[in-house]
């Protein structure tokens, strides 16, 4: 399941950041991780705790952009279905990716807790639901999760799903029990926190201005300061800057915008009462409820950068047409922020060159995957765990330039009217059957109370009628009459006489 770069949490404004300032001296460490947002943060944190010297070059601040707005729903698998995943490195291979995208979700569980980031809130279940009727694709698919993939998972049916998203607009789901959410914002900032805690040297305000990768020591030059390192990890995302160009055209820039709405009392319980993330499989839709009473949507997305503010009626209109008891809801926050999507689906992460890492592409991916990839990519430098060759079929491809973001536009224009359209055509087909059942239920109904019998069962045509077959011929014995019990009539005929 993919998952929106959107969030509503409370937490520190980025203006009052409580971290490091800029680089202001020369530096040499081990490790040096471009991009201070989950990914960077957790290669970061566990580097350190292997024991190496790691320092963190942030452009602006701690997750200002799509880190840091994000909805934080966690749970296990990519943004690219696991049908393609498996077409593409079959079916061992994604096994062994789905097991990390699993060991991604529980180093995020384990790091999430009150104890560690006080104020993160986890709590269990995510619902993810269709908006067309596919029974038999659900039976397919959770057998798939749980028996190729070992991963714990309910099939829920339409009414279950209705019981607790009042909407006629779902029908199956799949629940996620070992799933959670977590206060986005604070996350990113308590991630940042342990990392510190843990010997990291965070550097904001600090962009990169070059690069040289030639050599065992690689240098890097700021706007106020040098550091050289023997490892160089890329963790950033679109942002990363004029020197590292080439890696940021491999990504498609994608805006999200979200809303946070005021308290809605008591008729959003009598609406939503699933009290985990709820996605719809065209990843169009993804809310819950925070704070008891408040509803935290992500839906829309652009290709370019927009006021989130701009959008907020279009969220309202969404929220309204989906469960149309709630009405227009008034918003209290917009937010939004930008995600760098791969051309293949997947993220971007392992060793590009001698001592030169990449940890990126990971729009649409979930909490899951940057957790898997910094723990990886730590692992790989300081242990020799070289299980990111996983991902080495999903390469490095050019997303298009600008041509690549108006393609983008269109695609995703076109994804959600297709899957609108089939959600509308899913809810008159069903409600054409309603409409039958209950003419016939009204008709049976008449019958009974005018004492008359129902339509008779309608007879098969003669041609359906199967003739029975003839018994087998008798063995004749010996001294036998060949037809014993047969008529003079039918003697006079065997014997051709009138």
């Amino acid at each position: 399941m993919s998952e929106s770069s959107t969030s509503a949490a409370d937490g520190p404004d980025q203006a009052d950041s409580p971290f490091g300032d800029r680089l202001a001296f020369d530096l040499d460490v081990d490790i040096c991780v471009v991009g201070a947002g989950l990914a960077g943060l957790t290669v970061a944190r566990e580097a350190a705790r292997l024991g190496a010297s790691v320092a963190v070059l942030e452009g602006r601040q701690i997750g200002w952009n799509a880190s840091g707005h994000h909805l934080g729903t966690v749970m296990p698998g990519f943004g690219l279905p696991m049908t393609e995943v498996i077409e593409r490195v079959g079916l061992d291979d994604a096994r062994e990716l789905w097991a990390l995208s699993k060991e991604g979700a529980d180093y995020v569980r384990a790091t999430a807790t009150e104890d560690l980031i006080p104020g993160i809130k986890p709590s269990d279940g995510a619902l993810e639901v269709s908006n067309v009727d596919v029974g038999e694709a659900l039976i397919g698919r959770l057998q798939a999760l749980g028996e190729d993939f070992a991963t714990e998972v309910e099939g829920w049916q339409v009414d279950r799903v209705r019981s607790v998203l009042r909407t006629g607009r779902y029908f199956h789901g799949i629940y996620y029990p070992k799933a959670f959410q977590i206060d986005g914002r604070k996350y990113v900032h308590g991630l940042a926190a342990l990392a510190m805690r843990a010997g990291v040297r965070i550097f904001e305000e600090t962009p990169v201005v070059s690069i040289d990768f030639s050599g065992i020591r690689k240098r890097i030059v700021t706007p106020t300061a040098r550091l050289r390192a023997n490892h160089i990890v890329l963790a950033g995302n679109i942002h990363l800057g004029a020197p590292l160009k080439r890696l940021s055209d491999t990504l498609l820039p994608v805006w999200r915008y979200a809303a946070l709405t005021e308290p809605l009392g008591e008729r959003l319980a009598e609406t939503i009462a699933f009290p985990g993330s709820v996605v719809d499989s065209h990843g169009i839709d993804h809310f819950r409820v925070v704070d008891g009473d408040r509803l935290l949507w992500a839906s829309p997305e652009t290709t370019w950068d927009a006021r989130p503010k701009r959008l907020g009626g279009a969220v309202q209109r969404r929220i309204a047409t989906v469960f149309p008891q709630l009405g227009k809801v008034p918003l209290a926050e917009m937010f939004g922020g930008a995600v760098g999507v791969t051309v293949h689906g997947m993220p971007q992460i392992g060793q590009l060159r001698r001592g030169l890492w990449v940890a990126s592409g990971f729009g649409r991916q979930g909490l899951n995957t940057s957790a898997l990839a910094g723990q990886l990519i730590a692992r790989s430098i300081l242990r020799g765990d070289d299980r990111w060759r996983l991902f080495s079929p999903f390469e490095l491809v050019w997303a298009g330039g600008t041509t690549g973001r108006v393609a983008g536009h269109f695609v995703s224009l076109w994804t959600r009217g297709a899957a609108s359209a089939a959600g509308v055509l899913a809810r008159y087909r069903e409600g054409a059957r309603a409409k039958e059942r209950l003419r016939e239920a009204r008709l049976a109904e008449a019958n009974l109370r005018a004492g008359t019998r129902g339509p008779a069962a309608r007879r098969p045509p003669p041609s359906a009628v199967r003739p029975a077959r003839p018994p087998a011929p008798r063995q004749i014995e010996d001294g036998e009459a060949p037809y014993p019990d047969a008529s003079q009539e039918s003697e006079r005929i065997s014997d051709g006489r009138m």
